[in-house]
């Protein structure tokens, strides 16, 4: 099996396109396969830890992600029924020289544009839409994937970027349709102005309740607030981005101080999401295919890392592929170097949703007890492993 020279990309998501950016600063030849008649990001905020940014400098759009960023001046986790503050992780110069980048929080949309117009300024991708993949085929020295439309695509190897319901990894694992987790999550932005002053916080603010959440932070230079409230509906099917009322938001946080759930109030346009995953797997890899971001390792929200993983499998990608001269071994060496890390993030996002902010009775005691009393080094020390490395190459 040779070194690839053309590689297939399913998806231009955010991981899609990262995966292109990083392939084709290798030299290789990437043609992009969006099922959506435009290219395009679905959500609003977006949490970035160092990680991230260093997935972004190694890539070349540092500067352009910097730009669309506010820059928080902490992590603050708020009691909902007590309305007490539990602890606050300072994300400052001390931070950033620890780690070696910020935590900043920016709207999806304003990154996803980044990414798509440093692809678009590259020669060697092409960026195609209304390209649905149905399956794909290989024959020892190619990969063709055929579409929805009629048509195909040949290429050296296939890069499944196509989300938590990729057709890419429904060939190549087979595992089904994702787990449905029971959490529902509903969002929403409103103007800054709406805020009320006292929660005006330049953080990324949660507030833990038993069974439910409310997250709130500053995004597009101060012009906005996104606002995202999850709980524990038991929902049994996915749902997403269905529009619901704010009636329908606060049934599920009648429990919680009265502070908090004003927040439910700020907003008119609220949109609701069924929370789903899958178990973390060992199998992203099939001769000249491997999966990608959500596609490989679909992970809930509670980490606020699924496309910091996404940037940083797509860097790995672009180092293994280049360093291997054979395609083969590359995709298993990158495979190799991913599958733990992101299984760990993977289990740790479900262990925080259902044990840290959504605790109740006694565990939440236990909970403020432990993260209250912990100061700045104890707090960082504790997601070193996350965020003290790059996570991108060996």
């Amino acid at each position: 099996m040779a070194r690839a020279e053309h590689i297939i990309v399913a998806g231009g998501g955010i991981g899609g396109l990262a995966a292109a950016l990083g392939l084709s600063s290798k030299g290789f030849r990437v043609t992009v396969l969006e099922q959506a008649p435009a290219f395009g990001e679905i959500g609003a905020g977006i949490q970035l830890g160092p990680n991230a940014f260093h997935a972004f400098d190694w890539l070349g759009v540092g500067e352009g992600a910097r730009a669309t960023a506010v820059y928080i001046d902490g992590l603050v986790l708020m009691d909902s029924l007590s309305d007490e503050e539990i602890c606050r992780i300072p994300v400052d110069a001390p931070f950033r020289k620890r780690f070696g980048n910020p935590y900043a929080v920016c709207h999806r949309a304003d990154l996803h544009k980044v990414l798509l117009d440093a692809c678009a300024a590259r020669p060697n991708v092409a960026l195609l839409t209304d390209q649905r993949i149905t399956d794909y085929t290989q024959d020892g020295d190619t990969v063709t994937v055929r579409t929805a439309a009629g048509g195909s695509h040949r290429g050296d190897i296939l890069i499944g970027a196509d989300g938590l319901r990729s057709a890419v990894r429904a060939q190549l694992v087979g595992d089904g349709e994702p787990r449905v987790s029971g959490h529902t999550t509903y969002r929403s932005v409103i103007p800054v102005e709406r805020m009320p002053e006292e929660l005006r916080w330049n953080a990324a603010t949660l507030w833990a309740g038993p069974k439910c959440h409310i997250v709130h932070y500053p995004l597009s230079g101060w012009k906005l607030f996104n606002l995202v409230v999850t709980f524990h509906s038991d929902a049994d099917e996915p749902v997403t981005g269905v529009p619901v009322d704010k009636d329908f938001v606060r049934k599920g946080f009648d429990h919680i101080a009265d502070r908090p759930r004003a927040i439910i109030d700020l907003a008119d346009d609220w949109r609701m999401w069924v929370l789903c995953d899958r178990d973390p797997d060992g199998n992203w890899v099939d001769g000249r295919v491997a999966l990608l971001g959500d596609a490989a390792h679909p992970m809930l929200q509670y980490m606020a890392q699924g496309a910091c993983m996404a940037l940083e499998d797509a860097v790995c990608l672009s180092h293994m592929l280049d360093s291997h001269a054979e395609a083969g071994r590359a995709l298993l060496a990158y495979h190799d170097m991913r599958v733990a890390r992101t299984a760990r993030v993977q289990l740790s996002s479900r262990l925080i949703g259902d044990h840290v902010y959504h605790a109740a009775g006694p565990v939440r005691l236990v909970r403020n007890q432990m993260l209250g009393g912990r100061d700045r080094e104890q707090h960082y020390d504790s997601i070193a492993w996350l965020y003290g490395g790059t996570g991108l190459a060996p």
